[in-house]
């Protein structure tokens, strides 16, 4: 794929489809798809933190991270194109992927954080 084709950029109807279809919890605002993550406190919203950040990093695609005690919100978009592209809906995909799991609910062999533990997790949707 060129540079040039990965690099296109949505429009605002594009963005909303897309959203709509594959990231419903995400939003498009002020120029960027954004989303809340509500956390049951502040070492949820660290754990997330790191998690979204150490993804961000090895995709070489930096988000703006909103921080407070209790939630963090992600904005992205492509500094570069001026606009939203593949790569902000891939790594929203991955960040919604990795940070919304738990485990022992696919009925795999992990069992999941303990249930005094729980209150790390980010609240579900």
């Amino acid at each position: 794929m060129s540079e040039k084709a990965k690099d296109r950029t949505y429009s605002e109807a594009e963005i909303a489809a897309r959203l709509q279809r594959d990231l419903p919890y995400w939003v498009f605002a002020a120029g960027a798809i954004r989303r809340r993550y509500a956390t049951h406190g502040w070492k949820g919203t660290l754990m997330a933190v790191n998690t979204i950040g150490h993804l961000c990093e090895v995709a070489w695609h930096h988000p703006e991270l909103a921080v407070t005690y209790d939630s963090l919100e992600v904005s992205l978009w492509t500094h570069d194109a001026g606009g939203i592209t593949d790569k902000d809906f891939e790594l929203a995909r991955k960040i919604e992927e990795v940070v919304t799991w738990r485990p022992g609910q696919d009925g795999g062999a992990l069992e999941g954080t303990p249930e005094d533990l729980r209150h790390a997790y980010i609240k579900h949707a």
